[in-house]
């Protein structure tokens, strides 16, 4: 008898347990700093040593010189670096659109925020190209019509920013009002269709150009711009870009 009542006691206690809530009502967060106490790995960093030591030469061996020190800083409405950026993926990437397509790149368009380092005055490595650019934004090229090229012009002249051009020459009047507008050094044809190299990021709306988004086929060269600036690095010897007449305000 006393088995019997022992046994159903277990029974009841087990049930018991079983409807108990055990849903998760409280998340506690535990801050860990990474830093230089934290003990290495040594087996893994003798794995990995000869990978880092590789992939160190590579990006720190010399492929052109700077003449001087560049920043996208160093002007109003266009850089040395920005001029040097735009035309690069200009001079790099027309010859694969052309192959592709048979068509040509009419100009291209950057955005300033995207220079995230100085070019220092000495030797360029292709470190110098991930610091400059260390995104992984692939080249595309989207056809514009008329009324996207006028929304960009006026894009760049509200913005009163040197964002990078290449191929466009645009004339802000006093006032900032757009005094002239030249592409491929022509006046810009509005019933015709341009072709437009910039990035996936601006092509999606990034820094707020939506204007590049286009109704027709969109071109992905498949070429990481920071890849072509290494490119363009090991086809010249040294480094000299300037602050041109590209995009200017011209002051009464």
């Amino acid at each position: 008898m006393r088995n019997r009542l022992f046994l159903m006691f277990v029974m009841a206690v087990f049930i018991t347990a079983c409807k108990q809530d055990h849903s998760l009502n409280k998340i506690v967060g535990k801050r860990n700093a990474v830093t230089d106490s934290l003990k290495t790995n040594a087996e893994i960093e003798a794995y990995i040593k000869p990978y880092r030591e590789s992939v160190n030469k590579d990006l720190d061996s010399v492929i052109a010189f700077a003449a001087n020190t560049y920043s996208k800083n160093d002007g109003e409405l266009n850089t040395a670096i920005g001029n040097f950026m735009a035309d690069a993926v200009f001079e790099i990437c027309n010859p694969v659109f052309e192959k592709r397509t048979n068509k040509s790149i009419d100009m291209v368009l950057l955005n300033h925020g995207g220079i995230r380092s100085i070019i220092s005055k000495g030797n360029i490595t292709s470190r110098t190209a991930y610091e400059v650019m260390p995104f992984d934004n692939s080249v595309v090229v989207t056809p514009m019509d008329g009324q996207q090229i006028k929304d960009m012009l006026s894009f760049l002249a509200s913005k009163k920013r040197a964002h990078p051009i290449s191929r466009l020459k645009l004339t802000l009047s006093n006032d900032y009002s757009i005094k002239e507008a030249l592409i491929n050094g022509s006046e810009i044809d509005y019933e015709k269709i341009y072709h437009v190299a910039t990035n996936d990021y601006l092509y999606n709306g990034g820094s707020r150009m939506h204007f590049l988004k286009s109704k027709d086929t969109v071109y992905d060269l498949d070429y990481k711009i920071r890849n072509l600036l290494i490119d363009y690095f090991k086809k010249i010897d040294t480094l000299q870009p300037s602050i041109d007449d590209r995009f200017t305000h011209q002051k009464d």
